[in-house]
C-alpha cells in the first residue's frame, strides 16, 4: 500500500558510500556459500571478492588516508575520514573471518568430495616429497631473492599486489637446542615469484585423487634449503595495497599524456593503504614487522594463511566443465542474420541488443560494413575501456585504411586502463585515425558511435546511423557484463548525437538537445522533471511509479528527489547492484524498495522508467546516479521511442523484480536479505531473461 509522509529535507539521512559498497562486496561473497552453484563458480566469486577489495583499498581507502595526511582534498574532514576508516576496518575484518570460514568449511570439503585435495598447512604425503623437492629446485629456487630485514637501516620496499613471505629463524649453533637458551631472531623477506611460476601447482595424482599445492607451501617446505645456516622458527604471509589513484590536472594533450605515463609508473610506489597479514602471526612477530616497515596500527587488516586469493580464479580444475558454471551461448538475432546488411536492417526499424545474452558480433559487423561501404564518409566513436587487441579498434583501422574519416574520442583517465587506452590510441594514430584525448577536468563516459552515410537514392541527402549503449565498446567485457545497446537511424536522435560529438570536438559550447539527456547540460534537470511529474500525478489522485536500475546511487541531490517522491506516495523500485546511499524503511522512504542482484553476469545496464500516467517514458543510459557521473562526466541517456522495444525492456525490469533466487532486498542496516517467497515458481532473472529473449526473437 502506498504511504504518504511529508518531512523536511534536513531530516534525510544517507548511508556512507564506502560502507554501502562493502555491503555489495559481501553479497558477492555470499555467492561462494551457495551450494546450488557449481564448485568452481563459487571459487570464482571468492576470487572476485578479493579482487574487488584490492581495488577498494587502492582507491577508496587511499583517498581517506590522503585526507588525513593532507595529501588529498575532497569534501571530507580529518575526523570524518578517521571515523569512516574505523568503520571500514571493522567491517572488512568481519568479512575476512567469513571469507576464510567459507573457504575452509565449504570450499575445501567440497573439493575433497570431488577427489581434489588442496594441501593446507599439512606435510605433503611421502609419494609427493620427491616431486615437490625437484619442482622447487628446478622451477622456483632460481627466482627467489630473499632479503634479510634490519631495523634502523634503509627499509626494503614492498611492492603492492605482491605476495611475500616473512621468515623468522635463528642461526645454527651448539646452544640452539639447549633448554633455557634464548636465541636472537633473524628475519627475512621473500617475494613469491608470481610472474615466473603459477600460484597453484598440480602434483601427480595418486589413488584416484588429484592434488594441488600453493606455491607458498612448496616454498615453506623448502625453507631449510634457502637458509642453510639457520633453524627456521616460523613463516607467515603478508601483502600490502598502495594508493593507485591518479590525479591529473587540466592539461592539454601532450602534457596530459606525458604526465599520465609518469603517474602510472608512480602508482606502484604510492602511499600505503593496507597491510594484510596472517592472523596466526604472533604479536611479537607482528610488532617487529610493523616497526621494521613503518606500519601503523590503522593500516592492519587481518587475513589468513593464504593471501592474494584473487588468484583462486586460476585454481586448476582437473574435472573441467563438470564443476563449472555452464555458459549461456550468445544468441543470434534471426532478423539481422536474414536481412544481411546491418544498414538495411536498421533502416527498417530500431534494434535493441542485449549483451551478453546476444552476440556482440553485430556491432563488429556494423563497423565492418561501414568500413567497406563506399557511401560511408565518416565514423565517430567514444572509447572508455578498450579491450586488448580490440576487434572494435581493428575495424576502425580498416575503415581508415579504406579512406573513411575516423574520429575516436579516447578517455585516457579510465582507471587501471590508462596504459592500454594510450597504447591502442597510438596504434590508431599510426593508421591515420584522428584521436581526441580527454577533456580537461572531465571524463567522457558516454558510449556512443555515429556513422555518417550518403543517402543511397537522393544525392544531397544523408542516411546516418547510430549506436548508443549502456556499456563499453569492449568485446571481452561484453561476454560477462549485462548491457543494452540501441541501433537506430532516427533523424532526431542522430541530430542530438551529432551535437554531442560537436561538444567533444570543442565546436559547440552550449548545445540544446531534443531527445538526448547529457550530463552537465540537461540530464539532471530532465530527471528531476520526470520524478516531479510522478509526484504531480499522485497529487491529482493518479498512480505514480518509478523503476530505476543502475550500478551506483550516491548523489544526495537526486536521492533527495526520490525521498521527496516517496513522501508523496510515488512507488519506487530501485535495482542497484553496488553503492546505494539511500536508506530504505525510513518515514521518508517507505515507498522505496532496493533490490540487489548478483549472479553469473555483472549487472551493468542503467535504465530509468517513469509511469507517466500510463504514457510510459523509458531511458537507457551510461550514467549511474553518482555525483561524479552527473556533474564531472559526459554521460548520455537516450529515450526508447519504439513501443515494442520499450515493452521488451519493461518486461525485463519486471523479471528482475520477480527474482526470488539471486535477488536481495537491502534493509536500513545494509543487510542483504534474499527474496524468498512461497511462489513455487523460482525466478532466477538472468536465466529467465535469456529464455524470454530467445522466445521473443524466435517469434
Amino acid at each position: 500500500m502506498v504511504k504518504k509522509t511529508i518531512m523536511t529535507k534536513n531530516a534525510y539521512r544517507y548511508f556512507k558510500r564506502d560502507v554501502s559498497w562493502l555491503s555489495f562486496n559481501y553479497r558477492v561473497l555470499l555467492e561462494a556459500e551457495d551450494d546450488t552453484l557449481p564448485l568452481y563458480e563459487r571459487i570464482r566469486f571468492l576470487s572476485i571478492y578479493s579482487s574487488n577489495l584490492e581495488e577498494f583499498y587502492e582507491i577508496r581507502v587511499a583517498e581517506h588516508r590522503g585526507v588525513i595526511m593532507k595529501k588529498k582534498f575532497v569534501e571530507e574532514t580529518d575526523t570524518d575520514a578517521e571515523q569512516t576508516l574505523l568503520e571500514i576496518t571493522q567491517e572488512v575484518n568481519r568479512q575476512q573471518w567469513e571469507y576464510y570460514r567459507i573457504f575452509s568449511e565449504k570450499i575445501l570439503p567440497e573439493l575433497s568430495r570431488q577427489n581434489i585435495y588442496l594441501y593446507q598447512d599439512s606435510r605433503p604425503a611421502s609419494f609427493h616429497e620427491e616431486f615437490i623437492r625437484d619442482f622447487f629446485n628446478e622451477e622456483i629456487f632460481p627466482f627467489l631473492s630473499p632479503v634479510m630485514i634490519q631495523t634502523g637501516e634503509i627499509q626494503t620496499f614492498i611492492r603492492d599486489r605482491r605476495l611475500y613471505l616473512i621468515v623468522r629463524m635463528v642461526k645454527k649453533n651448539k646452544h640452539v637446542n639447549t633448554p633455557g637458551y634464548t636465541p636472537g631472531y633473524h628475519y627475512a623477506l621473500m617475494k613469491i615469484p608470481f610472474s615466473k611460476v603459477p600460484r597453484f601447482i598440480e602434483l601427480p595424482p595418486h589413488g584416484g585423487i588429484h592434488y594441488i599445492m600453493f606455491i607458498d607451501d612448496i616454498i615453506r617446505a623448502n625453507l631449510s634449503t634457502i637458509f642453510p645456516g639457520y633453524v627456521i622458527d616460523s613463516c607467515y604471509s603478508i601483502k600490502i595495497s598502495r594508493d593507485a589513484d591518479i590525479y591529473l590536472e587540466d592539461e592539454k594533450d601532450a602534457n596530459l599524456i606525458e604526465n599520465l605515463r609518469k603517474k602510472v609508473k608512480k602508482r606502484k610506489i604510492g602511499d600505503l593503504s593496507r597491510f594484510m597479514y596472517d592472523r596466526a602471526m604472533p604479536e611479537d612477530f607482528l610488532s617487529f614487522v610493523c616497526h621494521a616497515f613503518g606500519i601503523k596500527e590503522e593500516d592492519l587488516v587481518v587475513g589468513g594463511r593464504y593471501l592474494n586469493l584473487q588468484d583462486l580464479s586460476k585454481l586448476p580444475n582437473p574435472k573441467g566443465k563438470l564443476l563449472e558454471q555452464q555458459t549461456l551461448p550468445p544468441m543470434r538475432i534471426p532478423f539481422l542474420d536474414e536481412t544481411g546488411s546491418m544498414f538495411r536492417a536498421i533502416k527498417k526499424k530500431d534494434i535493441l541488443l542485449h549483451f551478453p545474452y546476444q552476440s556482440f558480433d553485430y556491432l563488429i559487423r556494423l563497423l565492418m560494413e561501414a568500413a567497406f561501404d563506399p557511401k560511408v564518409d565518416e565514423i565517430k566513436i567514444t572509447q572508455y575501456r578498450v579491450a586488448e587487441n580490440s576487434a572494435v579498434i581493428n575495424t576502425l583501422i580498416s575503415a581508415s585504411q579504406n579512406g573513411k574519416k575516423v574520429t575516436v574520442f579516447v578517455e585516457l583517465k579510465a582507471r587501471f586502463d590508462e596504459e592500454n587506452n594510450l597504447r591502442e590510441a597510438e596504434r590508431m594514430i599510426q593508421a591515420g585515425i584522428r584521436i581526441i584525448y580527454s577533456i580537461p577536468g572531465l571524463k567522457v563516459h558516454a558510449k556512443v558511435a555515429i556513422i555518417l552515410r550518403k543517402h543511397p537514392e537522393e544525392k544531397n541527402k544523408r542516411r546516418d546511423f547510430a549506436y548508443l549503449s549502456t556499456g563499453n565498446f569492449n568485446e571481452k567485457t561484453a561476454k560477462s557484463y549485462s548491457d543494452m545497446a540501441l541501433l537506430t537511424s532516427h533523424p532526431e536522435l542522430i541530430d542530438d548525437i551529432s551535437r554531442l560529438f560537436a561538444i567533444l570536438e570543442g565546436k559547440l559550447p552550449a548545445p540544446e538537445f531534443g531527445h538526448l539527456l547529457v550530463a552537465r547540460f540537461n540530464m539532471v534537470s530532465s530527471l528531476k522533471r520526470l520524478i516531479r511529474q510522478e509526484i504531480d500525478h499522485v497529487k491529482e489522485g493518479r498512480k505514480g511509479k518509478i523503476i530505476l536500475k543502475m550500478n551506483g546511487l550516491h548523489d544526495k541531490e537526486m536521492i533527495n528527489e526520490l525521498y521527496h517522491a516517496s513522501e508523496h506516495g510515488v512507488e519506487i523500485d530501485l535495482i542497484v547492484r553496488g553503492i546505494c546511499c539511500l536508506i530504505p524503511d525510513q518515514p521518508y522512504s517507505q515507498n522505496i524498495r532496493i533490490t540487489r542482484i548478483v549472479d553469473m553476469f555483472l549487472e551493468h545496464a542503467r535504465i530509468c522508467y517513469f509511469y507517466n500516467d500510463g504514457k510510459e517514458e523509458l531511458y537507457l543510459t551510461s550514467a549511474d546516479w553518482m555525483s561524479r557521473n552527473l556533474s564531472r562526466r559526459i554521460e548520455t541517456a537516450f529515450p526508447v521511442l519504439v513501443p515494442e522495444i520499450k515493452q521488451e525492456i519493461i518486461t525485463i525490469l519486471n523479471i528482475q523484480l520477480k527474482d526470488n533466487v539471486k535477488a536481495c532486498l537491502i534493509d536500513e542496516q545494509l543487510h542483504n536479505h534474499f527474496k524468498r517467497d512461497d511462489n513455487p515458481v523460482k525466478t532466477r532473472s538472468q536465466l529467465a531473461i535469456y529464455e524470454y529473449l530467445r522466445n521473443n526473437h524466435r517469434e
